[in-house]
């Protein structure tokens, strides 16, 4: 076993230990609960003269094979409280992205990372990358790693880290949440910010703190629960336009974004609870290309603008350099940088940041051959390697530099 093999090994040891102890917390809890549960139920009852006769036999779960239970934020949390460093890389990473989106930071936000995580000793690998770059190219840009654990799927596949982190269909839920938060601290230990995608308002609380940047997805954009949370997440947050290419949703979400909403979530202790929102004023949009090819030239750069101009939106734009803009090849990200990095020299200020698809190693793999997978290659999306990531970096470091 090489040494990248044991410190894989000692991660997902370290995960499962405390996925093992915290569930075993939360099973206890919801004994307890039950009995109060129980008591509560014959207290209405009789309150309001019910016989409690069950009547849903044949009508309910019909098609549900189990429930179990799930870990909740707070016991998560307990086990693998948030320390100051990772508080401090997240609030810092926030209020740069916000100045930057806002305009009062003139350096370019760039997210860069894997596709989707699936391997968290790899992950770590590539952050340590990230806190070299941010450190070498600070000056001008601001950072952020990507770090996915969840995937959306357009019919089915391997849906990401949280729903199954050991690759196998084993689809070990707890396991995925502790393992998503327990990476997620080391990462911004190391002073390195994250970005997630989102795909529902409940997975977000099992990483309370550690996440500086969100993004809601082509697939999301016009889902009203992904708006109703983004009105509310403390971090800036970002929509694509639809996979059609269309920017419509995205802008749409953005007025919906800026709105205070209420809505069905989750507390902290894992209860339903009605939450109440104020509005995220740096929500903004994401250009990733569609249907109809890519949307990063200048004429679509101006069209953006003016879309966004005319609902009185925040004036930034990010730029996907993956997706349908290099046509999901991950070699064409170097075409669209090259093309943006040449607006920004001569003087585009909506353009607010870049996203990048890479990791340790260039190209991709099928998950079905997980008995012998590459060490940091993307099993989802293809992604450019280490040296090609650096050196778009640099040179959106250097159009920066130019620009008047």
């Amino acid at each position: 076993m090489t040494v990248k093999e044991l410190a894989k090994t000692r991660v997902m040891a370290q995960a499962q230990k405390i996925a093992r102890a915290t569930l075993d917390e939360q099973k206890n809890i919801e004994q307890i609960a039950l009995v109060a549960e129980r008591q509560a139920r014959e207290r209405l009852q009789k309150l309001l003269g019910q016989d409690g006769s069950a009547v849903s036999a044949g009508l309910v779960d019909m098609r549900i094979a189990s429930k179990e239970p799930v870990i909740s934020p707070q016991l998560l949390e307990e086990a693998l409280p948030l320390v100051k460093a990772a508080a401090e890389t997240t609030r810092e990473a926030r209020a740069a992205s916000s100045d930057i989106l806002t305009g009062l930071d003139d350096r370019l936000l760039v997210i860069t990372g894997p596709c989707s995580i699936h391997d968290a000793d790899a992950a770590l690998e590539y952050a340590e990358n990230v806190a070299v770059w941010r450190e070498r190219y600070g000056d001008r840009l601001e950072i952020v790693m990507r770090a996915y654990p969840e995937k959306p799927r357009s019919e089915l596949g391997w849906k990401g880290m949280v729903y199954d982190p050991r690759l196998d269909g084993s689809d070990d839920i707890n396991l995925g949440l502790t393992l998503t938060r327990l990476l997620a601290l080391k990462i911004t230990e190391l002073g390195v910010p994250i970005a997630m995608e989102r795909l529902n308002a409940l997975t977000p609380q099992y990483v309370n703190g550690l996440v500086a940047y969100d993004a809601i997805g082509a697939r999301n954009v016009a889902d009203q629960k992904s708006r109703e949370y983004a009105s509310g997440t403390s971090s800036p947050v970002g929509f694509k336009n639809g996979q059609d290419g269309r920017l419509d949703d995205a802008v749409s979400a953005i007025v919906s974004a800026n709105g205070a909403h209420t809505f069905l979530g989750i507390s902290v202790s894992g209860m339903s609870a009605m939450v109440r929102t104020t509005g995220n004023h740096l929500a903004h949009i994401i250009l990733r290309g569609g249907k109809n090819g890519p949307n990063y030239s200048t004429r679509h750069i101006q069209q953006t603008k003016d879309a966004l101009a005319e609902k009185g939106l925040l004036p930034a734009i990010i730029v996907d350099a993956s997706h349908a803009n290099s046509g999901k090849i991950a070699a064409n990200q170097a075409i669209v940088i090259h093309n943006l990095a040449g607006q920004i020299r001569r003087g585009e200020d909506v353009v607010k940041g870049v996203m990048l698809e890479s990791n340790l190693v260039a190209g991709n793999q099928k998950l079905s051959a997980k008995g012998d997978l590459v060490y940091g290659q993307s099993v989802t999306d293809e992604c450019i390697d280490l040296v090609e990531t650096e050196r778009l970096l640099e040179q959106l470091a250097k159009a920066v530099s130019s620009r008047p």
